[in-house]
C-alpha cells in the first residue's frame, strides 16, 4: 500500500464527490490544521440538524439483492460464502489488491449461480466496483482505516453499505456516515455480529417484555488474546492492526460488547449516551514483543519504541436517563475469551461470560439448568426460531454472522428497517475516539455526540418479532 492513501481517500476522493463545495469538505480540511484534542471536544458538541431520520427508515424493496464486495481477507472471504447461500441474491463484483484472495473466493463461488466480476487491477479499484450500475449494495471487510472512505463513496454512488467495525475511527468520519446516509437516503450498517448471537438475542427479548425491570447497569467487553496474531506478518495486510495500536489509545475495538447491550437499552431508542470517562492502563506487552522479535528480525525494527496502547481499557458512560454502562477492551493479556455480556435491571439479571450462560431474579443466585432452560423455550425470538438451526449449520461465530447476513438480505428484500442504523454505526464506533481523548486527559469526562439530532426521544426501539418480512430462503 502506498504511505498516502489514507489521505488521498479522505480528501481527493471525497473533494470528487462534491462534498467540497457542501461545506464539508473544507470543515474537516480545518481538524488537520488545528489541535486534535480540541476539535474532538467541539465534533463531541456538534449540535445536530437532522436532514432525514434514517432510523426506522424502510427503502424500497429489492427483490434481488446484488452484491459487490470489497476486501477478501479474514472476514469478506468468509461473507462471500455465507451470502451464497441466501436466497435473492446476486453477488455481482469482487475486489481485493491481491489476486489470490479474489481466486479463492472465485473458487468458493464455482458450483453457485453466482458470476462476479474481479476487481484486483489496482488501489482504487475498489471505485470502480462501487460505480456499477447492477449493485445495490456494498460489503465492505477491508482495513479499518477503509471503512469510512469506502462507505461514503458507495452511498454517494447510490448504494446501500454493510461495513465490518469499527465503522469510522474518528469523529470526523462518524459525523460524514451520517450525513451522507441522511442525504442519500441510503442505508449504513455496521456489520456488528454479536447482536445476533443467540444469548445476546435471548437478553434482548427478554427486556422487550419487560424481564429485567428497568435497565439499571449494562457491561460489555472484547477480551481476546491476539498477541501473537497483531505480530504475524500474515494475518492482517500490511501489519495493519498492530499499526492501529501504535496510532491510537483507549478502547480500539468497542462494538462487540456495546452493541448487544445499546440494543438492550434502547440507545438512539429512547435513551442516548450522555458523557464517559475512560482509563488505561499502561502497555507491559505489545513493546516487549516487538523488542524480542526485533533482535531477530530487522522486519520489526521500525515497532520498536513506539508507545503501544495500553493493554487493559475501561469505559464508563451515562445515559441521558440515568443509567450505565461500562465497556473493556483487551487484545493481548493471556486471559481466557470473554465478550462479557451483563444485564442488570431492578426485577432480573443476566450474564455470559465467564461460561455458561446465566440468569437470575435475586441476589440468591442463578437459575437451575432447568430454569434456565424454560427461560430459553420462552424469550427465544422469532428470528432464532426461524433460522437459528440453519445458521448454526452454516456457521460464522457459531451461527450469528448468517444470522446476521440472513436478516440484513431479508430486511432489504422486504423492504424493512435494518436493525442497526448508521447512529448505531458512529454512536457505537465514536467510543473509539472519544475514549482515546479521555485517556490522554487523565480520564476527565467527554460528551458523547448526538448522531440522531434529538430524535432519539422518539425513534421506536428495534423490532424483533418477525412479524413482517422472513420471506428468504437459503439454499
Amino acid at each position: 500500500m502506498k504511505n498516502n492513501r489514507r489521505d488521498f481517500l479522505k480528501l481527493g476522493g471525497l473533494a470528487g464527490l462534491g462534498l467540497a463545495s457542501s461545506g464539508l469538505l473544507s470543515a474537516y480540511t480545518s481538524i488537520s490544521e488545528t489541535s486534535k484534542e480540541d476539535d474532538i471536544l467541539k465534533l463531541a458538541k456538534r449540535i445536530h440538524k437532522q436532514e432525514f431520520n434514517m432510523s426506522g427508515y424502510a427503502a424500497p424493496k429489492l427483490d434481488t439483492v446484488r452484491i459487490g464486495f470489497i476486501g477478501l481477507g479474514n472476514r469478506g472471504a468468509a461473507a462471500v460464502k455465507r451470502m451464497a447461500r441466501i436466497a435473492g441474491t446476486s453477488i455481482n463484483a469482487l475486489c481485493d489488491l491481491r489476486p489470490e484472495k479474489a481466486a479463492a473466493s472465485i473458487q468458493n463461488l464455482k458450483r453457485t449461480a453466482h458470476k462476479p466480476v474481479v476487481y484486483t487491477d489496482k488501489e482504487e479499484a475498489w471505485k470502480k466496483l462501487c460505480e456499477r450500475d447492477d449493485i445495490d449494495l456494498i460489503y465492505i471487510a477491508t482495513p479499518w482505516e477503509l471503512h469510512t472512505p469506502m462507505a461514503v463513496y458507495a452511498m454517494n454512488h447510490g448504494k446501500h453499505v454493510c461495513t465490518e467495525v469499527p465503522a469510522a475511527t474518528s469523529l470526523e468520519e462518524c459525523w460524514q456516515l451520517v450525513q451522507t446516509s441522511e442525504r442519500t437516503k441510503k442505508h449504513c450498517m455496521m456489520l456488528e455480529n454479536c447482536c445476533y448471537d443467540f444469548f445476546e438475542m435471548l437478553t434482548l427479548n427478554m427486556a422487550r417484555q419487560g424481564f429485567f425491570g428497568d435497565i439499571i447497569h449494562c457491561e460489555g467487553a472484547y477480551i481476546h488474546d491476539l498477541l501473537e496474531g497483531n505480530f504475524s506478518k500474515s494475518k492482517y495486510y500490511d501489519m495493519w492492526r498492530l499499526k492501529e495500536n501504535v496510532k491510537h489509545k483507549g478502547n480500539l475495538y468497542p462494538t462487540h460488547g456495546l452493541g448487544p447491550i445499546c440494543q438492550v437499552m434502547n440507545i438512539n431508542r429512547g435513551d442516548q449516551m450522555n458523557y464517559l470517562v475512560s482509563v488505561s492502563s499502561n502497555d507491559f506487552m505489545m513493546g516487549e514483543m516487538a523488542k524480542e522479535l526485533a533482535a531477530k528480525d530487522p522486519f520489526y525494527k521500525p515497532y520498536v519504541g513506539k508507545a503501544f496502547r495500553g493493554n487493559m481499557s475501561t469505559t464508563t458512560i451515562k445515559t441521558h436517563l440515568g443509567r450505565t454502562m461500562m465497556i473493556q477492551h483487551d487484545v493481548t493479556s493471556p486471559r481466557p475469551y470473554s465478550r462479557l455480556h451483563l444485564i442488570s435491571g431492578t426485577k432480573g439479571t443476566a450474564q455470559k461470560y465467564p461460561l455458561p450462560a446465566r440468569i437470575s431474579t435475586s441476589h440468591e443466585g442463578w437459575l437451575s439448568d432447568i430454569e434456565f432452560k424454560a427461560m430459553e423455550e420462552r424469550y427465544t425470538p422469532n428470528l432464532v426460531k426461524k433460522i437459528g438451526e440453519m445458521a448454526k449449520a452454516v456457521g460464522g461465530h457459531g451461527g450469528m454472522d448468517f444470522l446476521m447476513d440472513w436478516r440484513t438480505i431479508d430486511c432489504l428484500r422486504n423492504g424493512l428497517p435494518l436493525d442497526q442504523d448508521v447512529y448505531d454505526a458512529a454512536l457505537w464506533s465514536s467510543i473509539l475516539p472519544l475514549s482515546e481523548w479521555s485517556v490522554n486527559n487523565r480520564s476527565n469526562s467527554i460528551d458523547v455526540p448526538d448522531f440522531t439530532g434529538g430524535s432519539w426521544k422518539t425513534n421506536l426501539p428495534v423490532d424483533i418479532s418477525l412479524s413482517k418480512g422472513g420471506t428468504t430462503g437459503v439454499i
